[in-house]
């Protein structure tokens, strides 16, 4: 079930963000997810995986602290979320990046070299939430991983030959049941980056399409 002695949300207030503090206050809302160290730990592993000809795609960019950041070191990035409160979060601190209103990959067309997505990872009981767009970016059903299985589902036909994904998860999410979801949908997944914060261990997972081998 869902911590609710941390009341029901992922690590809060990271250190040294790349925002004034007047930048990182207007994020605190009821609506949207404000950048916090599992914000920082994606972009960390975004900026190190990032090539300059990527064609890159993030799902769920929430305020827009890592499409304002990635947009300048990959050829092109689209960003995407299902909460029109966070849209306009990104589309006011970074503009120059195309957005799309969606749920995870419905409507998207096309496939990329690179997609991030800091998914709602935390287990919720149905009694916890609270209705509001927020529960969107917290909620992952009572397992943790319902819209991280939808989203391993739908990948492959979206990343282009030797297209990579990062994953945000927490050890509250599972790490060997999602590695084992990754591997029995063909493809591997191993943890790159990792962090302590508080009650969780925060895991960046990097998941690629494995191999198909040809058969006599």
């Amino acid at each position: 079930m869902a911590h609710k002695a941390f009341s029901g949300k992922k690590c809060r207030a990271a250190s040294m963000p790349p925002y004034s503090r007047q930048e990182a206050s207007d994020y605190i809302s009821e609506e949207v997810y404000p950048p916090a160290e599992d914000t920082y730990l994606l972009l960390k592993a975004a900026l190190a995986e990032a090539r300059p000809d990527d064609r890159a795609m993030e799902i769920g960019c929430g305020s827009g602290a890592i499409a304002r950041e990635l947009s300048s070191v990959v050829q092109c990035l689209i960003a995407t979320d299902i909460n029109p409160h966070a849209l306009r979060a990104t589309r006011s601190r970074a503009s120059e990046v195309p957005l799309v209103r969606a749920d995870l990959f419905r409507g998207i067309k096309g496939r990329f070299d690179l997609i991030l997505f800091n998914p709602p990872y935390l287990p919720f009981n149905p009694e916890e939430r609270s209705g509001n767009w927020i529960d969107r970016a917290l909620d992952g059903g009572e397992s943790g991983r319902v819209t991280v299985g939808r989203f391993l589902q739908e990948l492959e036909d979206h990343l282009l030959a030797g297209g990579r994904a990062l994953l945000l998860i927490s050890s509250l999410t599972g790490l060997p049941e999602v590695i084992e979801m990754a591997s029995s949908l063909g493809m591997q997944a191993e943890a790159v980056l990792s962090e302590r914060c508080f009650f969780e261990q925060l895991y960046v997972l990097r998941i690629r399409v494995k191999e198909k081998t040809g058969q006599l």
